[in-house]
């Protein structure tokens, strides 16, 4: 636990090299502390009074307002909408007008590719000598002499694996839909991903222009999926469009106006810019390009972006028609020249001043083990969430329900409703409630939005189990139902203890003892089966007794230390606390894994 130092006054505003004057460190700790609490600032850059005092406690200080004011309450910042957290770290002052940033969801073959070319053609090169000369995944449109910003993503797949790296790019999510179709099952998935979001949605009712349009069906079908019409005294927009006849463009163009007054989107141009990543890809002749949407300040040609591992100087910067640029500003997508390396669609940007400090900082971080994690993942589960709850980090236990048939799935989600409206501390939010198995789509969505999955009388497909292991989601199954309540309400309260298991990962024989005067004796052994592994931990088996249950001390293969050995090789191993070695003991090495509860 770090020690409290001297007492620190700190204002409602301060800059990040302010700050690290006042408490006598290096500006680079107070970054690193700042990106561990997944706020991307460079060293000019003013942050909260909030932000500020929770890095110098980070940090060992005590921290005193010298000011007093009534603190407002607000939503969670996990929460928040990323244009929301961006706020939080400016001045009111500084705050412009930015353009809403829009992304389209929805079926695959509801036309969200055939509107998205009808606004660029009428609304991009519009006066426009040679009009768009590249692709670069996002482009502006104008309406009404203000500027929208369109992200040429392929689907919800793509919105949803950005916000499960910690990046929320999108102000706005217009959801596509056919007048003949209607709301299919890619139609419901998409509006879940922007409902978990918490975006606004917009319906555009694409192909009204066709005989087999049926508006009144699709305003039913929306409505069963939570997005009641404005014509039905709902509050969700839906405009019809068509983007064979060109019809509606100007009317869905003027709603993404009026809802973008209701949501004010601002950010300050004259801060050092941050954004995310939303594409990188190799070009013969320019190496890596970035494309960036600039979400706070201003992105300028010279530049030293800093975006995880990964740095450079912008050499050159091109516009969404692919003509030079030297300046990009809030909600300004641009592709940019000049990093080392391959960025990830989702990864934050922030500037530094110079190539020497952006190596410097990605030296720290690697040497404490978070190259290219900007924000340590935390994903959370029913065990562990309410200890979160005290910690702070979250007031909202979001879950994923999924059911064999409907007649099950309804009793659920209406006792699950019940059980979130008798606790007054913690809020419940089923962010899905669908029939059938556990798959990758679910995990993504639980990922995303920091949910856990709970399934009755349904299994996980393959796929979803490895999606689930390296996304970190929890997955539990039920085939009692009063099980399920249990364990959700146990976790709002904190009862719910973890479950672990021991698994073996591998079998060695001992088959010489050495004993190093300066060392100890040394377990000369041959792993049979699996592997050993420097960090696990270990039994000593002799004639099928167990002697010894303790960690390994140190593997080793010829004279060099090992991390792992696998079988069919010799080693030496010693075992912390245990020098009694025979020849033909066993040792088994194991790990320790938490159960899922199936």
């Amino acid at each position: 636990m770090t020690t409290t130092k001297a007492p620190i006054q700190l204002p409602n505003f301060i800059s990040v090299r302010e700050l690290s004057d006042l408490m006598g460190v290096s500006p680079i700790n107070v970054i690193k502390e700042l990106m561990n609490n997944g706020i991307m600032a460079n060293i000019n850059q003013e942050i909260d009074f909030d932000t500020a005092a929770i890095v110098a406690e980070e940090m060992g200080y005590e921290v005193i307002s010298d000011t007093v004011e009534e603190v407002e309450e607000v939503e969670d910042a996990a929460e928040q909408p990323k244009w929301r957290q961006v706020l939080a770290s400016e001045k009111e002052a500084d705050l412009e007008p930015r353009p809403p940033v829009i992304t389209m969801l929805g079926h695959v073959d509801h036309g969200k590719t055939s509107l998205l070319d009808i606004i660029r053609e009428a609304k991009v090169q519009q006066g426009e000598a040679g009009g768009i000369t590249q692709h670069i995944g996002a482009y502006q449109a104008q309406k009404s002499g203000q500027l929208i910003t369109f992200l040429d993503t392929p689907g919800h797949e793509a919105f949803t694996a950005m916000r499960a790296r910690g990046a929320q790019a999108t102000d706005i999510a217009i959801l596509v839909v056919a007048a003949d179709d209607g709301v299919m099952p890619q139609t419901k998935e998409a509006a879940d991903h922007a409902r978990a979001a918490r975006v606004p949605i917009i319906v555009a009712m694409n192909k009204i222009d066709l005989p087999a349009a049926n508006p009144n069906k699709v305003f039913q079908q929306l409505s069963e999926i939570g997005l009641v019409p404005d014509e039905w005294d709902g509050d969700t927009m839906v405009v019809p469009v068509s983007a064979k006849e060109k019809l509606g463009i100007d009317d869905l163009l003027e709603g993404i106006l009026l809802v973008a007054e209701d949501i004010r989107p601002r950010a300050n141009p004259n801060a050092s810019a941050t954004g995310t990543v939303l594409e990188a890809r190799i070009e013969r002749g320019r190496g890596i390009m970035a494309t960036l949407l600039v979400q706070n300040g201003t992105l300028k040609h010279g530049d030293t972006l800093l975006i995880g591992e990964h740095y450079g100087r912008i050499k050159a910067m091109f516009d969404f028609r692919g003509q030079t640029t030297k300046a990009a500003g809030p909600s300004t997508p641009v592709s940019v020249a000049g990093l080392n390396g391959m960025p990830q669609a989702g990864d934050q940007f922030i500037i530094v001043k110079s190539e020497k400090d952006a190596r410097k900082i990605v030296a720290d971080l690697e040497e404490q083990g978070r190259l290219g994690k900007v924000v340590v993942e935390r994903k959370v589960s029913l065990e562990d969430f309410f200890s979160r709850l005290q910690e702070g980090e979250s007031k909202t236990l979001n879950l994923i329900v999924k059911a064999d048939v409907q007649g099950s799935l309804e009793p659920i989600v209406n006792s699950l409703n019940k059980i979130g409206a008798a606790n007054d501390e913690v809020t419940l939010d089923i962010l899905l409630a669908s029939t059938g198995n556990i798959t990758e789509f679910d995990v993504m969505l639980a990922s995303a939005s920091d949910a856990v999955i709970l399934g009755f009388n349904v299994g996980a497909d393959p796929i979803a189990r490895n999606a689930a292991n390296s996304e970190q989601v929890q997955i539990n199954t039920y085939d009692v139902i009063y099980k399920l309540f249990e364990d959700v309400e146990k976790a709002m309260r904190g009862m719910l203890a973890p479950v672990y298991t021991d698994r073996i990962i591998g079998r060695a024989e001992v088959r010489e003892v050495f004993r190093i005067r300066t060392v100890g004796a040394i377990a000369g052994s041959f792993m049979r089966t699996g592997e050993a592994r420097r960090n696990s931990k270990a039994r000593l088996i002799r004639q099928n007794k167990l002697l010894f249950d303790g960690k390994v001390g140190s593997l080793k293969h010829l004279q060099d230390n090992v991390r792992e050995v696998r079988t069919g090789f010799e080693f030496g191993v010693s075992l912390d606390g245990w020098s009694d070695y025979q020849k033909g003991d066993i040792i088994e090495f194991y790990v320790t894994e938490r159960v899922e509860n199936e």
